[in-house]
C-alpha cells in the first residue's frame, strides 16, 4: 500500500499537524511507502529518520505572507500544490494508493484535493475542524462568542460578520468556500471521511455527500503510563492550551476569581489580557515543552476546558484522564464524550459561569477529586487512544477504501458510519 499525506505543514505546529506527522511517521516505520505534501517547511526531522519522503511546496502559509495579494491567491487555489500532487501521483497506481487529506486550508488550499480526484485517486479527508463546510473552520460566531447556526454560505451566513478578522476576510474566506464546494473538494468524488468525536459528526453530516463512508478513528495521544497524580493533595485548576476568544477562558478566569482559588493557564494567545483583566492572580505560563506541560498536569486538581465551540476531539481531556486528572467540561462540546459524568469528572453548562464555578466547588473537596481522578485514569487506560490502536483502525479503514474501488462493490449505498468505540 502507498500513502500519501497531505497537510499544511511539514513540521509540529499545533494537534493536527501532529496527528499528520506523527500518523506518517509510524506508518512507514511499519513499513508502508509514505510520502507526505506539504508547504510549509521546515521539515520535521522524524519524518527522514522514518523513511518519509516528502515534496514541499516551499511556501508560507497565508496568514504569514507579507504579500496579501500572493496571499490571497494561493489560499483560493494553490497552482503549485495542484502541480505537485499531479507530479508525484502520475508515477502511482490508484489501485494502491491512499491520498490521505489532514490540512490544506493554511497554504495548500483545496487545489491539490482537486488534482488528485480528477486523476482517480482515492481521497480520505480526516474532519480535524469544520472547514469541510464552514468558512471560519468553526461554527463559531467570533464577533458574538457564541456556536452559529446558521447555514454556512446562506443569505444570512453571509450577511454575517463572524470571523475573529472582520467583514472582510469573512467575505474572502466566503469566496474560498465556494470555490473548495463547487471545484476543490469535488463531492462527487471525495466521499471517505475520518470523524473524531460523535459532536463532529452530527455537526458535518448535513454538508456530506449523500454516499459519504465515514469512519471513526480518534486521533492519539503520546503519553506513558504511570502512577496517576495524587489529585487529593493538588490545589490549583488548570487550562491547557491555546488562549483564544473561542475557548472560553473568561469564564474559568471569573469562576476562579469567585471561589477565590488558584489557576493557571498553560498556553498563549490574544485572550492573555482579558484573563489578567478579570483576574489578575491567575498564572499564564506561556507555551512550554511538552515534559512540562505533563508536570503542570500532575500538579493540578483538575481540568477545565471551557470552550465555547463545538471543538472535534479536544486531547488535553485525554491527556488529563490519562495521568488521572479529572476534567470540568461543557455539555454542548466535544469534550463531553470523554467525560462520564460524576464518575470521571463534571459537566457544566456551556457558557455559563456560574454553573462552571458551582462544579470547580465541587472538585474542591479532595476526596471528591481522587475519587473521578482515579476512575479518569483506569477508565482511559482500558482502552488508550495509542498510535498503535490508531494506525490498526487507520489501517482498516484504508483497506475498505481500496476494495470499495473493484467492481464488485462499486456501487454505492446510502450513507454509512463505521464508528469505533471511543
Amino acid at each position: 500500500m502507498d500513502i500519501l499525506i497531505v497537510n499544511d505543514y511539514s513540521h509540529v505546529n499545533g494537534g493536527a499537524s501532529q496527528v499528520a506527522l506523527g500518523t506518517a511517521a509510524a506508518l512507514a516505520e511499519q513499513g508502508q511507502r509514505v510520502t507526505l505534501l506539504a508547504a510549509v517547511g521546515p521539515i520535521a526531522q522524524e519524518l527522514a529518520a522514518a523513511g518519509v519522503r516528502v515534496t514541499l511546496t516551499n511556501q508560507q502559509d497565508i496568514k504569514s505572507d507579507p504579500v496579501r495579494v500572493r496571499a490571497a491567491t494561493q489560499g483560493i487555489w494553490n497552482a503549485r500544490a495542484a502541480s505537485c500532487m499531479r507530479e508525484i501521483l502520475c508515477h502511482c497506481d490508484p489501485a494502491r494508493m491512499i491520498v490521505h487529506v489532514h490540512g490544506w486550508t493554511k497554504a495548500l488550499s483545496s487545489s491539490c484535493i482537486h488534482a488528485a480526484v480528477e486523476m482517480n485517486f482515492p481521497v480520505v479527508i480526516t474532519l480535524h475542524d469544520y472547514f469541510y463546510a464552514c468558512p471560519n473552520g468553526a461554527f463559531f460566531n467570533f464577533q458574538r462568542k457564541e456556536t452559529c447556526k446558521l447555514r454556512p454560505l446562506s443569505a444570512a451566513c453571509l450577511r454575517e460578520n463572524c470571523d475573529r478578522d472582520g467583514y472582510p476576510q469573512k467575505l474572502w474566506r466566503s469566496v474560498r468556500q465556494g470555490i473548495q464546494n463547487h471545484m476543490g473538494l469535488r463531492h462527487d468524488g471525495v466521499r471517505h471521511f475520518i470523524s473524531l468525536s460523535e459532536t463532529s459528526e452530527t455537526v458535518l453530516r448535513p454538508y456530506l455527500p449523500p454516499k459519504a463512508t465515514l469512519y471513526r478513528i480518534p486521533n492519539p495521544i503520546d503519553v506513558v503510563q504511570e502512577e496517576p497524580a495524587d489529585v487529593g493533595h493538588n490545589t490549583e485548576f488548570i487550562s491547557v492550551g491555546r488562549l483564544s476568544a473561542e475557548k472560553g477562558l473568561g469564564l474559568l478566569a471569573r469562576a476562579a476569581k469567585e471561589l477565590g482559588c488558584a489557576v493557571t493557564f498553560v498556553g498563549e494567545g490574544p485572550s492573555r489580557d482579558e484573563i489578567n483583566s478579570i483576574y489578575p492572580q491567575a498564572r499564564i505560563t506561556g507555551w512550554q515543552a511538552r515534559n512540562q506541560v505533563t508536570n503542570y498536569f500532575r500538579s493540578a486538581r483538575a481540568l477545565v476546558f471551557p470552550s465555547l465551540w463545538y471543538e472535534a476531539q479536544p486531547l488535553a481531556v485525554l491527556e488529563a484522564a490519562a495521568l488521572g486528572i479529572p476534567a470540568i467540561v461543557p455539555d454542548q462540546c466535544a469534550a463531553r464524550e470523554l467525560v462520564e459524568p460524576n464518575v470521571t469528572g463534571l459537566l457544566f453548562k456551556s457558557g455559563d459561569s456560574s454553573d462552571l464555578r458551582e462544579k470547580m466547588a465541587i472538585l474542591q473537596d479532595p476526596q471528591v477529586a481522587e475519587r473521578m481522578g482515579r476512575a479518569a485514569y483506569d477508565c482511559y487506560w482500558k482502552n488508550p487512544f495509542s498510535m498503535k490502536r490508531h494506525l490498526a483502525l487507520l489501517e482498516d479503514c484504508y483497506g475498505s477504501i481500496l476494495e470499495s474501488r473493484t467492481p464488485l462493490l462499486g456501487h454505492e449505498s446510502a450513507y454509512v458510519s463505521q464508528k469505533t468505540t471511543v
